[in-house]
């Protein structure tokens, strides 16, 4: 697989990584071990050396996977992890005060096996705690040789710019994708101007952009797509349009609306590196294919001109989480 740099910051990675939180959180019931620990060590062979998880996915659980998963070849492969909630678990709250991101720190390299973290991204900002004292904190532990990286997650460009003057952020987390274009308009030139490296997260939609979901699926216990206003049965069915725009292209290709999906993104910008999740083995080399896969102008061209004249229906978040996005 080709590899990219995040940003100005020196860290080179799979121009595909591999989200994780889905192996053990969020999507219904976790993968059992042993698959799942199968899953990552072949996402390796086929390239992936960039792996993405956070202390609140299970919580702890997918770190405690990845360490054990990925610790053969630990050397050659980067993994980020995040903190910034309560005890790990989202719905208590945000918690980035230095005390805690030190405490999860700890913790992480423990369940990690590891002697560094990678990247450690503040998973959402807290507005009770000032950046410069959050982006303080992490300096540290770099310099203490526990973080090499400094990233955030779902930050607005005020945030980024104090958080960068205190210590160099390497990437920025948020999600993105054909059907959430947000980070275009305001965080785009903020990034290119300062050298940072942008992850999109949910790069397929949550599963929406690989053509596999309609208003007649059913999402299982546990899925919390269920809770989602885009995941209603209405909005699915109004949003098939764009699925049906990825399909028309992937003809044309020989490829799949997925990979269509990905190779649009790959082609946004070359400090872009998406890290769809999967806990397939079919679906991961599929993901990992849209790395072989060069729009043409005229393609690129029929994606942007269509996307002009198609309104995404229903918000990304319930409202009472969208309050601590982009803060």
């Amino acid at each position: 697989m080709q590899k990219r740099n995040l940003g100005n910051s020196g860290l080179e990675v799979s121009a595909i990584g591999l989200g994780c939180m889905g192996m053990s959180f969020a999507y219904g019931q976790p993968m059992e071990k042993k698959q799942a620990i199968d899953l990552l060590q072949k996402a390796f062979v086929r390239g992936v050396t960039f792996f993405d998880t956070a202390e609140a996915y299970g919580p702890f659980t997918n770190e405690e996977l990845l360490g054990e998963a990925l610790a053969p070849f630990r050397k050659e492969v980067v993994i980020a992890t995040k903190f910034g909630f309560k005890d790990g678990v989202p719905g208590a709250g945000l918690d980035s005060r230095p005390e805690n991101i030190r405490a999860v720190a700890e913790a992480s390299l423990k369940r990690l096996k590891t002697d560094t973290i990678d990247l450690f991204y503040q998973h959402r900002v807290d507005p009770k705690v000032p950046i410069e004292d959050v982006a303080g904190t992490v300096k540290d532990l770099i310099k203490e040789g526990k973080v090499k990286y400094f990233g955030l997650s779902e930050a607005g460009a005020q945030t980024i710019r104090a958080a960068h003057a205190v210590q160099p952020i390497a990437a920025l987390q948020s999600e993105y994708s054909l059907w959430w274009r947000e980070p275009e308009k305001e965080i785009f030139p903020v990034l290119e101007e300062l050298g940072i490296g942008f992850v999109p997260f949910s790069p397929l939609g949550r599963g929406f952009l690989t053509g596999k979901i309609d208003e007649a699926t059913r999402f299982e216990v546990g899925d919390f797509r269920s809770t989602l206003p885009r995941f209603s049965e209405d909005n699915r069915k109004a949003n098939q349009n764009l699925v049906e725009l990825l399909q028309r292209i992937a003809v044309k290709q020989t490829a799949t609306a997925a990979q269509i999906a990905l190779a649009w993104l790959l082609a946004q910008k070359p400090w872009i590196v998406p890290i769809p999740g999967t806990t397939k083995l079919h679906r991961l080399e599929e993901n990992i294919g849209s790395d072989s896969i060069t729009l043409h102008p005229d393609d690129l061209k029929e994606i942007n001109e269509a996307l002009t004249t198609i309104e995404v229906q229903g918000a990304r978040y319930p409202e009472h989480l969208q309050k601590v996005i982009n803060k």
